[in-house]
């Protein structure tokens, strides 16, 4: 048998399958894109830039990666998509050339106690495992080191068949050994609450003795309490007995009949930790947290030290370390106790852990800790843990959409970031990174700007092509992109100092240092040196500082500018007061509200596994209010109107004339100042970008009565163009007889700084120390830390 072979002479034609080398965007409408097509390279880096609010995330996020995961999603069954996110499809006339999307962004992880930097990460998993197998003594499977497993005990009778037709009862007893401390359920800390916080016992139920957030005794919880005969509500509550207290604040969910309802009862303290304790302190509404920071007292369990984990699981260990000791190491340091364990029984979970470590250094967490709450990481350090899973990953072609990577970076740490996003390009992935950093838009091989302004007056493709085109081309990124700051020649002299002493959070080493009032102070040094850990740690508690932090502003579809920011309340004053009806008439989420759509302006039409289809209310035409409250006019304008204006003109309107509303004009002057002109007062917060939500939260914030300002990384999610605006604000702050303290890493505000305090010199236990005080001026000439060298060449010296 002869095997024929051909030489092919000439070079092949392309493949009919290599012809897919481009993602095709035509019509994109998305929020406020106007009908752009562009075409992306796959298998490329490719950066999007623009102002804050130009149409990046809408373009990236809103149109290319929700129709990819959409259509991921309808590859499975109607009954499998009854239980996933239903997804509409986007405002767009093609797609094409679309691979399955990444999305690496930057949400917090959830603000579950319960979830660490270990759990999100499978760490904790291949630890427990280790510890099965390995850890003496041996007391049992995995679970038994997981601080979320309970430990239960049962027993009862089973009935065993013998021979045919006889069965013979045996009792049996069944245990399972869970890792969870007993005391604290696994939380670490364990509550005392304060009675008088509580309730007022000097009052009798009826009387509104609870002053529990949500406990009125007008609604369902006043029915339980008067109708569940454990106690009387018109008895005051001091004068109860043993039981009745017993039965009001501890006791165990017992069923009962109220009013002919099957209903559970339940004492208020258990309540209470189910309903608040449940979560995140951080993550609750304002006024629930104020209660809970009010009423509750937190210490570390004295049963298990913190470690959230039983006796059991303590006492088991490898070459004398119990596993809440590995979890407490920090990273870098556990990766090198991983690597000097020889026990080649475990071989290949001991490779996947030392390289799921090794990753955390790579992308510079390795400062962290494993029992790390992720409640706790900022924006930039919950999004590079999201990348940790995608580093070893073996997929190709595959497209990864990244929101602003280098955010929470020094810019000694943004050489690393880039390396990681070339090294994901380079295994045949398309990369999509929105980002404003040049830095990082320098490694781009592809850039799409967007603008050429924000809001309404951006949406276009103001240019397409190679970085050194973007440099050529005239658009506001690249007149920007290769601005640097020079240094103030004359800096503020500071009035006082505020004082820190022996400072020991986190990784701080008994800090001693003294902040400078009445001038701009910018605090820095690499990710991890303890920045936050001294500010917040040791400033941010104390009388008369206002903190404005990286917290991402909460909000649903029905929130928009005007009620965030409390605009609404003098502007519904104002309507009423001219009309002479009541104030509630002018809320869309009140008596006012459209009766057809409930103020939402739109009706929303369930379709089960189709996508909930969105359409605008023919009642109202999606103005949300009733025909009779339009009536009603200020200025000439109704408060539909109103709502329809951009923040500059409202300015306007308020500022002067019939509608001359000052408590209103104050809050619209903070909103220009931060460069929300173009904003308009009813959009729902849901469409706002990153950037424009990071300076809303400043301007309400800004509201506050203080003497001292807290600002943790404001440039986040700014353009260049919008960073010397900020630092504008910064300067009126400083002015005005503020004190004013920015934890930064932005070159630009370093350099606009009066003063600089630089922790390092490096991350986690490498840092924590002071390795600069003084002025950017010194602080470049000096050349002593990294800050100082990263400063210096960017501002050219």
């Amino acid at each position: 048998m002869s095997i024929a072979t051909r030489a092919d002479t000439q070079s092949p034609a392309l493949h009919a399958a290599d012809s897919h080398d481009l993602i095709r965007v035509q019509g994109a409408r998305e929020n406020n894109l106007k009908d752009i097509s562009v075409e992306i390279p796959k298998r490329r880096l490719t950066v999007f830039t623009g102002v804050s609010g130009s149409g990046k995330s809408s373009l990236v996020f809103g149109t290319i990666a929700a129709e990819s995961q959409r259509m991921i999603n309808e590859t499975y069954s109607a009954f499998v998509q009854g239980f996933m996110p239903t997804l509409s499809r986007p405002e767009v006339d093609v797609l094409e050339g679309l691979t399955t999307a990444i999305i690496v962004d930057q949400e917090r992880m959830g603000a579950n106690p319960r979830s660490t930097v270990g759990t999100a990460t499978d760490a904790n998993a291949m630890l427990r495992i280790l510890f099965s197998r390995l850890g003496r003594p041996h007391i049992g499977s995995p679970n038994a080191y997981s601080f979320n497993m309970p430990s239960v005990k049962a027993s009862g009778a089973i009935t065993v068949e013998r021979g045919e037709g006889k069965t013979k009862a045996e009792k049996v007893t069944f245990t399972r050994l869970g890792g969870m401390c007993p005391r604290c359920e696994g939380m670490g800390s364990v509550t005392d609450f304060d009675l008088s916080a509580l309730y007022d016992d000097g009052k009798s139920l009826n009387e509104g003795a609870l002053a529990i957030p949500g406990y009125s005794m007008d609604g369902w919880y006043g029915r339980i309490f008067r109708g569940c005969g454990f106690f009387d509500p018109d008895k005051p509550i001091r004068k109860y007995t043993k039981k009745e207290l017993h039965d009001l604040l501890y006791r165990e969910p017992t069923k009962i009949k109220v009013e002919g309802i099957n209903l559970t009862y339940e004492g208020l303290i258990p309540k209470i930790q189910k309903s608040m304790l449940s979560k995140d302190v951080d993550a609750l509404q304002p006024h629930i947290r104020a209660f809970v920071e009010r009423a509750v007292t937190f210490t570390t369990c004295p049963d298990c030290g913190g470690t959230r984990l039983s006796r059991e699981a303590l006492s088991s260990k490898i070459r004398g370390k119990n596993i809440a000791d590995l979890c407490s190491m920090q990273i870098s340091d556990l990766a090198g106790w991983i690597r000097d364990l020889d026990e080649p029984s475990v071989a290949p979970l001991l490779a996947g852990l030392q390289h799921l470590l090794d990753s955390f250094a790579e992308i510079g967490l390795g400062y962290l800790s494993l029992d790390r709450p992720v409640g706790t990481l900022s924006g930039g350090e919950a999004q590079r843990t999201k990348m940790i899973r995608h580093l070893g990953s073996s997929l190709t072609d595959v497209t990864y959409v990244f929101d602003e990577p280098t955010i929470g970076l020094h810019p000694h740490d943004i050489q690393r970031m880039n390396d990681l996003l070339l090294r994901l390009r380079d295994k045949g992935n398309t990369v999509l990174v929105v980002e404003h950093k040049p830095e990082a838009i320098a490694i781009a091989d592809h850039v799409v700007d967007l603008g050429p302004r924000a809001g309404s007056g951006g949406g276009e493709v103001v240019f397409e092509g190679t970085v050194e085109g973007l440099r050529a081309s005239g658009t506001l990124t690249g007149r920007h992109l290769d601005d640097r700051s020079a240094l103030k020649e004359t800096v503020r002299t500071p009035r006082g100092t505020l004082g820190i002493r022996g400072a020991g959070t986190n990784n701080l080493r008994d800090v001693d240092v003294d902040i400078p009032l009445g001038v701009l102070t910018v605090v820095t040094g690499v990710a991890g040196s303890g920045k936050s850990s001294l500010i917040h740690g040791s400033v941010a508690g104390r009388e008369g500082v206002v903190v404005v932090d990286q917290g991402a502003i909460r909000g649903s579809r029905r929130s928009n500018p005007a009620t965030y920011t409390g605009l609404l309340d003098p502007i519904r004053k104002a309507f009423a007061k001219a009309n002479g009806v009541k104030p509630a008439l002018f809320s869309s989420n009140s008596e006012g509200a459209c009766p057809t759509c409930n103020g939402a302006g739109v009706i929303y039409t369930d379709l089960g596994v189709m996508a909930t289809v969105e359409s605008t209310c023919e009642e109202c035409e999606g103005k949300r209010f009733q025909a009779s409250v339009l009536e009603y006019t200020l200025g000439g304008r109704n408060i539909a109107d109103v709502l329809a204006m951009s923040v500059a003109e409202a300015g306007e309107f308020f500022g002067a004339g019939e509608a001359r509303t000052p408590a209103a004009h104050k809050i619209l002057d903070r909103l220009a100042d931060v460069g929300l002109g173009y904003l308009t007062l009813g959009q729902p917060l849901t469409t706002l970008s990153g950037g424009e939500r990071q300076r809303l939260k400043l301007a309400a914030q800004m509201a506050e009565k203080g003497e001292v300002y807290v600002l943790d990384e404001p440039t986040t999610g700014l353009h260049l163009a919008d960073v010397e605006q900020l630092l504008g604000l910064l300067d009126r702050l400083v002015d005005s007889g503020k004190s004013v303290i920015v934890i930064e890493h932005h070159q630009a505000v370093m350099g606009h700084a009066d003063w600089i305090i630089d922790l390092g010199p490096g991350a986690g236990h490498d840092g924590g120390r002071i390795v600069f005080e003084g002025t950017p001026a010194d602080l470049v000439a000096a050349r002593s830390t990294l800050t100082g060298e990263h400063l210096a060449a960017y501002v050219g010296t």
